[in-house]
C-alpha cells in the first residue's frame, strides 16, 4: 500500500492514535507501545513525520517489520545520523528509501547524510548515483567524488563530467581502476560526439524526445542541422552557441517571443542583437535580455522593464561554497539597481551582514522574501514583514525559521487573511480563549493548527478528541494528559494488536 492508502485505510481511533504519536509530549513508553502496535498508520505517522527519542529510534532500526523501518528511512526531521543506521538494513526496500532523499514540506528541507554514509551506499547499493541521492550528498563530498580514494565513488563522480576540473578530467582515463577507465572513456567519448558536428548529425533524432533536446541545445550544430532545426525547433537552437551569428539575427526577431527570451539569455549575444532585444515589443523579451552579464548599470537602467511581484519565492540550491560568487561579485549583484540581480544576491547564504541589512529594507518584495528564506542571519522584523506581504506558495516556509519572532503573534487572530490567523498560533501565550475560538474558524487549517496549540482549554481539547476531522490534530496536543494517551490506547488495545497493561481509568482530560 501507498502512504496515501495507508492514511485512507485507517478508522477513526486509529487516527486518533496516529494524533498521539506526534505528540511532542508522549512520553518514551507511550511512543514504544504504538511502535508495537499492528496499525500502519499510527507506525508510519511515528516513524516518519516527527523528531524521535533515542530509544525510540534504537527500536525502529531494530523494528521486524521493514515497511517501519523504511518509513524511518524516508524521515525528514531525523538527524541524519539516526537514519544512516540504517545503510546496511538487510531489506533493499528499506536501503533504497533511504538512498532517495526524503521528501520536503512547509518547513523542513532534506539534509546531507554523513559522508561516509553516502559512500558506502555508493559502494554497496549498485545503481546508486548522486543524483538519486539528491540533497543528501554535501556539496564538499559531491566536488571530490571524482578523485575519491573509493573506485566505485570516483565512478560516480564521472557523471558530473562537465563540471570536473580539467587536471581530473585528464587523470581519469589512466586511473588503475578499470571501470574508472572505462566510465571516463564513455563520458569524455560522449563529451567528444557533443563536439563533432557530423557525430551529432548522426545521434539527432528524427522525434522529439529527451535526446534530441539535449543535442540541439548543446551539440555542435552543422548547418544542414541549423536549417532543418530553424522552423521546428527554434527555441532550442536560439541558445546553442554553435548557432550561426545569421541565424541568430534572423531568430532574434522570430515572431515567437519565447524563441527571442532563449536569444535574449545567450551568454555571447552580439551588440546588435542587444539593442534590437532592449526595444523588444514584448515585455518579458525586454527583462530577459535586461540581466544580460554583458550590460552595465546605465545600460540596463535604459530598458524598459518590469519584474512582477506575484510569483513564489523558493530556496536557493544548496550552494557547494567552492562556486559561490566571490565577494565583489556578490557586492555588483547586491548593489544592482536590477531587482532580479539583488535577488541573485539575496538567496547567497554567504551574504556579508552590510549587505544582510542592506537588501532586508529592498523595495523588491522578491528580495526580501528571498533572503528571509535563504539567509540564516534574516532578522526578525523581516521575517514577520515577509510573512504578511507574502502570499505565495513557500510563504509558511518562512516559520521554519529560527529567528521568526513568536511572542505578540496573538494580535493577528482576528486577521482577514487565514494564513496570518495561522500565524497566530504559533505564538506560546495565546489566550486559551483565542485558541478556543480558532478551533471553530472557517478556515480548515486553522481550525487544525487550533487543536494542537497547548493552550486550547482542556475542556475544548477533550472535545475534540470526538470531532472526526480534529481528533487527530487534539490528541497531538502536548497539553494531552498522559492518562488520555493511555486512555486511547486502551480503547483500540484489541483491534491495533496495542501490548495489554493498565490504563489509567475511562478517558478523561
Amino acid at each position: 500500500m501507498t502512504p496515501e492508502e495507508i492514511s485512507a485505510s485507517a478508522g477513526p481511533a486509529e487516527r486518533r492514535l496516529a494524533g498521539v504519536a506526534l505528540n511532542p509530549a508522549a512520553p518514551v513508553d507511550v511512543l514504544l507501545r504504538l511502535l508495537a502496535g499492528e496499525s500502519a498508520a499510527v507506525r508510519m505517522v511515528l516513524c516518519r513525520d516527527r523528531v524521535l527519542p533515542g530509544p525510540v529510534v534504537d527500536a525502529v532500526v531494530a523494528h521486524p517489520d521493514r515497511y517501519t523501518r523504511s518509513f524511518f528511512a524516508r524521515n525528514p526531521y531525523a538527524d541524519p545520523e539516526q537514519r544512516a543506521r540504517l545503510v546496511d538494513d538487510p531489506e533493499w526496500l528499506v536501503r533504497a528509501h533511504l538512498a532517495h532523499e526524503p521528501r520536503a514540506d512547509d518547513v523542513c528541507m532534506p539534509r546531507p547524510l554523513p559522508d561516509r554514509t553516502v559512500v558506502r551506499i555508493i559502494e554497496t547499493y549498485g545503481d546508486e548515483s548522486p543524483g538519486e541521492l539528491g540533497r543528501q550528498v554535501s556539496p564538499g563530498l559531491r566536488r571530490t567524488m571524482a578523485t575519491h580514494p573509493s573506485a566505485k565513488v570516483r565512478r560516480a563522480g564521472i557523471n558530473a563530467w562537465d563540471a570536473l576540473a580539467p587536471d581530473v578530467r585528464a587523470a581519469l582515463p589512466a586511473d588503475p581502476d578499470a571501470g574508472v577507465r572505462d566510465a571516463a572513456a564513455a563520458a569524455h567519448g560522449r563529451r567528444e560526439r557533443l563536439r563533432d558536428p557530423d557525430a551529432v548529425r548522426e545521434d539527432l533524432p528524427g522525434h522529439d524526445c529527451h535526446a534530441r533536446t539535449h543535442l540541439l541545445l548543446y551539440g555542435a550544430l552543422a548547418p544542414d542541422v541549423v536549417a532543418e532545426a530553424l522552423p521546428r525547433d527554434p527555441w532550442l537552437i536560439a541558445g546553442n552557441d554553435s548557432t550561426p551569428q545569421e541565424t541568430v539575427a534572423l531568430l532574434a526577431a522570430h515572431p515567437d517571443p519565447e524563441v527571442r527570451i532563449h536569444v535574449a539569455r545567450r551568454p555571447g549575444l552580439g551588440p546588435a542583437e542587444r539593442r534590437a532585444l532592449a526595444v523588444d515589443p514584448d515585455p518579458q523579451v525586454r527583462l530577459a535580455l535586461s540581466v544580460h552579464p554583458a550590460l552595465g548599470e546605465t545600460e540596463r537602467a535604459s530598458i524598459d522593464y518590469a519584474v512582477e511581484q506575484d510569483e513564489s519565492y523558493h530556496h536557493a540550491p544548496v550552494y557547494d561554497p567552492a562556486f559561490l560568487p566571490g565577494p565583489e561579485e556578490t557586492r555588483r549583484l547586491a548593489l544592482s539597481a536590477h531587482p532580479l540581480l539583488r535577488r541573485r544576491a539575496a538567496g547567497l547564504p554567504h551574504l556579508p551582514a552590510g549587505l544582510v541589512a542592506r537588501l532586508a529594507d529592498d523595495t523588491d518584495l522578491g528580495v526580501r522574501v528571498l533572503l528571509g528564506q535563504n539567509h540564516p542571519d534574516a532578522p526578525a522584523a523581516l521575517l514577520l514583514r515577509c510573512f504578511l506581504e507574502y502570499t505565495g506558495s513557500t510563504r509558511w516556509h518562512l516559520t521554519g525559521h529560527g529567528n521568526l519572532p513568536r511572542a505578540g503573534l496573538a494580535r493577528f487572530a482576528g486577521d482577514e487573511d487565514p494564513g496570518v490567523r495561522r500565524l497566530a498560533l504559533l505564538d506560546p501565550a495565546l489566550p486559551p480563549g483565542t485558541a478556543d475560538r480558532l478551533t471553530r474558524d472557517a478556515d480548515p487549517q486553522v481550525r487544525a493548527d487550533a487543536a494542537r496549540h497547548p493552550r486550547l482549554p482542556q475542556p475544548r481539547l477533550a472535545a475534540l478528541l470526538d470531532d472526526p476531522a480534529l481528533a487527530p490534530r487534539a490528541a497531538a496536543n502536548p497539553a494531552l494528559p498522559t492518562a488520555t494517551m493511555y486512555a486511547l490506547m486502551a480503547t483500540v488495545k484489541d483491534a491495533s494488536g496495542l501490548p495489554g497493561g493498565s490504563a489509567p481509568g475511562p478517558r478523561r482530560v
